[in-house]
This record gives C-alpha cells, sequence and structure tokens, in this order.
C-alpha cells in the first residue's frame, strides 16, 4: 500500500509538473478555443439577453463539443454550426423583445491574462468564437470552448472528462488487483 501511495504522489507530481508547464507556454495558445458574447450595451436589459444566450448557445452546442479531442475539431463543429449558432441566439433576442441581431464568427483575437476555474490563460492571441449582439459595445462573457471548460455539467446528459483522472483510476484499479 505504502509503494502505491509513493506511486500515485509521484505521478501527480508529474502530471501536475507538465501541466504546469503547459499552461504557461507560448505555444498552448494555439490549444485552446476561447468563445466570447459580447453585448449589445451595459444596459441590464442587454447583459440579462446576454447570459440568457449564453445558455442557449451552450445548451445548442454542447453534444457536438462533448465529442471534440482537438481544438481543430472543435473549430470545424463551429464552423459547421456557425448559422445554428447565430439562428438560437437570434431566436432569444427575438423572443425577448430586442430588434436587433447576432453575428457569430471565428476568429484571432488578442485578450488579456484571464483567470478560468483556477486555470490561467496568459495575454496573446487566440482563436475565438465571437457572437457580438447588436453594437457588441457592451461588456462580455467568455469561456474556453476547448478544452471545454464551460462545457463542465451542463445539463444531465453531457459531462466533460478529465483524461487524466481515467488514467489515474486505471492505474489504481491496475495496482489494486
Amino acid at each position: 500500500m505504502k509503494k502505491l501511495c509513493i506511486t500515485l504522489v509521484s505521478l501527480a507530481i508529474i502530471l501536475l509538473a507538465g501541466l504546469g508547464v503547459s499552461i504557461n507556454s507560448n505555444q498552448v495558445k494555439t490549444e485552446y478555443l476561447r468563445i466570447h458574447i459580447r453585448a449589445n450595451s451595459n444596459s441590464d436589459d442587454d447583459q440579462a439577453v446576454k447570459y440568457k444566450i449564453k445558455t442557449a448557445v451552450i445548451e445548442y452546442l454542447t453534444p457536438f463539443i462533448s465529442e471534440c479531442n482537438t481544438k481543430q475539431k472543435a473549430k470545424q463543429v463551429f464552423l459547421e454550426q456557425e448559422l445554428n449558432v447565430e439562428k438560437v441566439a437570434n431566436k432569444v433576442l427575438l423572443e425577448s423583445g430586442f430588434n436587433y441581431q447576432s453575428k457569430v464568427q471565428i476568429r484571432e483575437e488578442y485578450f488579456p491574462t484571464r483567470v478560468y476555474d483556477g486555470i490561467t490563460l496568459d495575454a496573446g492571441v487566440y482563436d475565438a468564437v465571437i457572437i457580438e449582439l447588436g453594437n457588441a459595445q457592451g461588456q462580455n462573457w467568455w469561456c474556453v470552448v476547448y478544452p471545454p471548460l464551460c462545457f463542465v455539467n451542463v445539463g444531465t446528459k453531457y459531462e466533460y472528462k478529465s483524461k487524466i483522472l481515467e488514467i489515474v483510476n486505471d492505474f489504481i484499479k491496475r495496482e489494486g488487483q
């Protein structure tokens, strides 16, 4: 048992050290696909509808994104679903009584350093799905599509799974036999 604990601690340290190096390297920027929803303005109504659209878009995209195992695949899904995502956003806008529409596109943009769920994304140029609502002059909501940080625990049907946790659990099962 002591050998198993030492092995697991060593494995965890190696994995965390490797993860820390990857997250802070410039190369990792190419491995993230971000999403930003830019509100029409900072009015309470425009900000509220931004969050309604966020929920609708994530619910719509989760079945597609949950199957992606690379950033390139996630980008391809967005390119295939771009018009449908726009329709989802426009439907929410219309049902909420707004007379402006959305515009959806993928492009490279500069982003400042941001922290999401304990992960720091360094400032730099990232590929991003941009959903602009109306004039897109208001505060935005952002997240990471790939790896799917904002698609964690959405609904009951789809859930992001950690490959590292699966490897550790498999190792523990093998050692316990």
